[in-house]
């Protein structure tokens, strides 16, 4: 296993000690929630009964095999624990997610949830965010005006010149699970993320951004088979 894999393994094997028997969970998308899910199975196999809410249609899938009760949530409907990956991590644990066009869903599950666990391989922890580009997910409709507005909101958080990219696949412009469109800002440095993201969150046309502020309870990183634990 890579040394990469591996770090993630650890995070995610890690993250489900704080797992109990009987949870509902926000089960988070991409190549490190899947070492989460897979831990999952191990205790589902033991005799727990788990239930789920995925951030996404693959989580969905892999969550449902692993034996998780994949459950639609209503208003009673209280997520003991959600469990997501991260793109980038600051000091304060603010964090940039939606690499994998998931953003939308994760946030609104991470929000929900009575606590918020961050995990991820060392490599995500960052002096200040920017480095990945940050997914902003929009309403197709007038989507040229909408970066337009982007644009601006950047120039007023001091991020000038960014290069905003529509996210294709296969040829086609992206579309999340919700069927919205995402460009990805290379923003350099953001000097000061929830301003940010309060900012983008004003725009007509923008669904949400892949800023998660103020949200992460607890974080773990994975270096190898070990790790380490932050809190905000």
């Amino acid at each position: 296993m890579a040394d990469a894999d591996l770090s993630k393994k650890s995070a995610g094997y890690a993250a489900a000690e704080h797992v109990e028997n009987g949870m509902t969970l926000g089960i988070g998308t991409g190549s490190t929630a899947r070492y989460f899910i897979d831990a999952l199975r191990e205790k589902i196999a033991g005799g727990w009964r788990l239930r789920g809410v995925p951030t996404s249609e693959e989580t969905r899938a892999l969550a449902e095999a692993a034996g998780v009760e994949i459950i639609i949530p209503d208003e009673t409907t209280d997520i003991d624990l959600a469990v997501d990956g991260a793109d980038e991590a600051d000091p304060a644990l603010n964090l940039i997610k939606g690499g994998g066009g998931a953003l939308l869903r994760e946030k609104i599950v991470a929000r929900a949830a009575r606590k918020f666990i961050v995990i991820a391989d060392k490599s995500k922890r960052v002096v200040r965010l920017g480095a990945f580009p940050l997914p902003v997910e929009i309403e197709p409709f007038g989507w040229a005006l909408t970066v337009r507005a982007i644009r601006d909101a950047l120039r007023q958080s001091g991020i000038e010149n960014a290069d905003i990219a529509l996210r294709a696949h296969d040829g086609a412009p992206f579309r999340s699970d919700g069927g919205h469109m995402i460009v990805d800002c290379a923003c350099g440095a953001v000097g000061d993320p929830p301003a940010l993201e309060a900012r983008l969150a004003r725009i007509p046309g923008v669904i949400e951004s892949g800023l998660f502020c103020g949200m992460t309870d607890l974080a773990i990183f994975g270096d190898g088979e070990t790790t380490s634990v932050v809190s905000p």
